[in-house]
């Protein structure tokens, strides 16, 4: 077995160097929470805003740079009328309350997906919102609504494509490196740990370019329930995976405590 220089100096200790630059996570399991409760489903994705908070306030306190959220995909319109009408007046809501209290704290929102088919007044406060955030320098948050890896990589190749038809381009000139600067969160570092709460196995069509080289971790916990003890066993997680050593949540925890 080898062991690190890392591993012989900090092994009860965890640095901040061998954290994920990049999360991001699937929060599935919403409805089933509220479901479990005898509650509509609508009930869970108003707790799982809380969540979303929880998680916001983790990644600050570790430094992560990046946080990248699937909040909304494009295969979501199939879901029944009045729980679409729901996420997005919650959508609003969120946008409107909850801005000012990123801003304070220095987050940098952007919201990432095809937001043509949202209406006017949420694509007025999304402009606000990146307007609003556009120059803090602490964690950058990437809320995915109505989002899609295919989408994502179809939006650049059409880019591509109409700089190729305009000669800006030459086609054999087109390189990952070329796709990969019409791909959204182009200025970030690419996601680190790819996390799904909710129990099932499966990325669903999220970050299908940017997480190519990503750890995937999955859990049970419903996404509602995805608290700090839950984030730092999923880093603890990654942690191990990455320096070749293990480590609990305590640490992670005890990290937490020391910033």
């Amino acid at each position: 077995m080898e062991y690190s220089i890392f591993m012989v100096l900090n092994a009860d200790k965890i640095s901040q160097q061998c954290l994920p630059k990049h999360v991001a996570i699937i929060m599935d399991g919403n409805g089933r929470w509220a479901q479990a409760k005898n509650r509509p489903r609508v009930y869970g994705h108003k707790k799982g805003v809380d969540a979303v908070r929880h998680s916001v306030q983790f990644c600050t306190k570790l430094k992560i740079e990046s946080l990248t959220l699937f909040a909304f995909s494009s295969e979501n319109w199939h879901r029944p009328e009045d729980e679409v009408s729901t996420l997005m007046e919650l959508f609003l809501y969120v946008l409107s309350k909850e801005v000012k209290k990123l801003h304070k704290n220095n987050v940098k929102l952007t919201i990432i997906g095809d937001l043509s088919r949202f209406s006017e007044a949420l694509r007025s406060k999304v402009d606000a919102a990146h307007e609003l955030t556009a120059n803090n320098t602490g964690l950058q948050l990437n809320v995915a609504a109505n989002y899609g890896g295919r989408w994502d990589m179809t939006n650049a190749a059409k880019q591509v494509a109409k700089k190729v038809a305009a000669g800006a381009i030459n086609p054999d000139d087109i390189t990952e490196q070329v796709l990969a600067a019409h791909m959204s969160m182009q200025d970030q570092a690419e996601p680190d740990l790819l996390i799904r709460t909710g129990g099932d196995l499966r990325i669903s069509n999220f970050l299908l370019w940017q997480a190519a080289y990503a750890e995937l971790y999955f859990t049970d916990t419903l996404w509602p329930d995805f608290n700090e003890a839950a984030f730092a066993d999923a880093i603890a997680c990654y942690v191990a995976r990455e320096r070749r050593f293990g480590c609990t949540g305590e640490q992670i925890k005890q990290l937490l405590a020391e910033t």
